[in-house]
């Protein structure tokens, strides 16, 4: 009997005072393991992908593009967090109260600092459609790159402070050895919401609501224009302007939709209290909107799949390969 239940805890040496693991079936275990294992693997493929052509490939050095990779980085680093979700399968944290603080703090930044880029992506469709005259001059890469850099600084300072006491203090509100739990402030909770989601979403749907209404303008105008004395040029750019922005507003929609659930649970929580358990499922949402970003491209986005087929058949290695047009 007492072997029995030291195979149920996580530290059987610990009799007293270990978590306990969660018992289901083995063949559960094999499938969730499974499927966590797909999901990071191919998160993780696909975003480097993404991160190796933007990269490499001069001609994709555009401000959206740049915004793209950001977005590529961010959901890089989900894919290799989903090797702790897989180490979480039985319930049991074996890494120590530090790392398990450090694993919400990363997870906390790069939740962030996704919103922020897709603020910064609708403030690009935006200029886009709504002042295009201006685009060039308004949005530069060094403009982008500078708000890129500003967006990653303040998710890391601002979540490094919201999980300041469970920094200092690791594992301090831990009720078993074997947990990993946070605790963020109440007030600190709704500061969270407030900043990295409802304003962020909130300015994302304004100015897509504005996006949409131009842009429905401009393709009526752009089927009235087309005919023999239509500037080609003219047309080009704005049915390309128009292709660019139904796929980061598909990008974004995705997003939100997996997204969503995520505040939605935090904010619901009295405490705000997180543990691995009470999240599972809309972290799980979250993983694979991170995996389905680059798949949207790859749909979307001749130059991906091209500089795809470059980077798999090595040819990105020889001279010269970062000058090729893949547009």
């Amino acid at each position: 009997m007492n072997t029995l239940e030291e195979a149920e805890l996580c530290f059987p040496q610990l009799v007293n005072s270990s978590c306990r693991k969660n018992m289901r079936p083995h063949s559960v275990s094999t499938i969730i393991f499974i499927t966590l294992s797909t999901i990071s693997v191919i998160t993780v493929t696909l975003n480097l992908l993404v991160v190796i052509s933007i990269s490499h490939f001069k001609q994709l050095h555009t401000p959206t593009n740049f915004l793209l990779l950001s977005l590529a980085v961010s959901d890089f680093f989900v894919g290799l967090l989903i090797l702790f979700q897989i180490m979480l399968i039985d319930g049991c944290w074996f890494l120590g109260d530090l790392m398990c603080a450090l694993y919400f703090l990363l997870d906390y930044i790069i939740t962030s600092s996704s919103v922020g880029t897709m603020v910064l992506i609708s403030i690009d469709r935006y200029i886009a459609i709504c002042d295009p005259l201006h685009y060039p001059s308004k949005v530069t890469q060094n403009r982008v790159k500078g708000c890129i850099l500003l967006c990653w600084i303040c998710s890391i300072v601002f979540q490094c402070l919201l999980l300041r006491d469970n920094l200092e203090h690791p594992g301090r509100f831990n009720t078993c050895f074997g947990e990993c739990v946070v605790v963020v402030g109440y007030f600190s909770g709704i500061a969270d919401v407030v900043f990295s989601f409802t304003i962020p979403i909130t300015v994302i749907i304004v100015l897509y609501l504005r996006v949409f209404v131009v842009a429905v303008s401009q393709a009526r105008a752009l089927r009235s224009q087309i005919g023999p004395a239509a500037p080609q040029g003219s047309v080009n750019a704005k049915k390309s302007e128009l292709k660019a922005l139904r796929t980061v507003s598909i990008v974004i929609i995705v997003f939100l939709i997996c997204l969503c659930p995520y505040y939605c649970v935090t904010f619901a929580q009295e405490d705000a209290l997180l543990n691995t358990s009470s999240i599972a499922f809309v972290m799980c949402l979250f993983y694979v909107n991170s995996c389905l970003n680059p798949l949207i491209y790859a749909l979307f986005y001749p130059w991906f799949r091209k500089s795809i087929k470059l980077i798999i058949t090595l040819q990105i290695l020889q001279p010269g390969t970062s000058e090729a047009s893949i547009v």
